[in-house]
Order: C-alpha cells, then sequence, then structure tokens
C-alpha cells in the first residue's frame, strides 16, 4: 500500500535529443509534455523537431508545451513548424502551448506575421 498516487515511469521520463545547434530537451509530468527548444532551430534541424512534435503528439497528454524561451534564431522553416503544429493541436483539441521566444526570435514572428495566431501562453 502507497501513501499517495503512483505514477507510471513514462510520466516522468525525459530525454534529450542534440541535432548540430538545436538540444531539444522533451519530457513529460504528469499530463503535461514539454518540449523545450534551445539554440538554433533551422531547415538542417526542424525535421527532427518535427519528429519529435509527432511523437508527442501521439501520446495521451492533456497539454502538450514547446518553450521557446532559449531560442537564439528561427528561420522560415521553424515558422512553418509552429504553424502546421497549431494547425494539428486544432484538430486535436488544442493541447498545444507555446512559451515565448527571446525578442530577436519573436520579431521574426512578428515579422512573418503569425505572432498573434499562434498560442502563446501569457
Amino acid at each position: 500500500m502507497t501513501d499517495g498516487p503512483t505514477i507510471p515511469e513514462q510520466s516522468r521520463a525525459e530525454h534529450i535529443i542534440e541535432l548540430g545547434h538545436l538540444s531539444v530537451r522533451s519530457g513529460r509530468a504528469d499530463d503535461v509534455h514539454t518540449i523545450a527548444l534551445a539554440g538554433e532551430m533551422d531547415l538542417a534541424n526542424a525535421p527532427g523537431v518535427e519528429r519529435e512534435l509527432l511523437r508527442t503528439e501521439a501520446m495521451n497528454a492533456a497539454r502538450i508545451v514547446v518553450d521557446l524561451s532559449q531560442l537564439t534564431f528561427m528561420d522560415s522553416t521553424g515558422i512553418r513548424l509552429l504553424i502546421t503544429a497549431h494547425a494539428r493541436s486544432r484538430a486535436d483539441g488544442d493541447r498545444l502551448v507555446l512559451i515565448r521566444p527571446p525578442a530577436r526570435v519573436l520579431r521574426v514572428l512578428t515579422i512573418a506575421g503569425v505572432d498573434g495566431l499562434l498560442p502563446f501562453a501569457d
């Protein structure tokens, strides 16, 4: 007999993926799965980020948080990735939430005209 609820081991799993100039930390705590990106997201590593997002979306997490707060650069490939992830989320219960990137990267989203369309947590 235990004193509290038991959290399945998979609920606490975390792994780190190194994709060149980008580090992806992915892990789950209870019903929230967080994917934290640090470094530069571009054409070379966006497919790896996309794979991790798709893998996470296939799970039963109630909320998927993509933390962009440690990004130092994002090109149009990263913008497309966020837009398509948001579209998939809208079709799947609006589970996606984004943590705002630094001002330099947010400016890229603003210039592209998508900063107001993406589901940022405020």
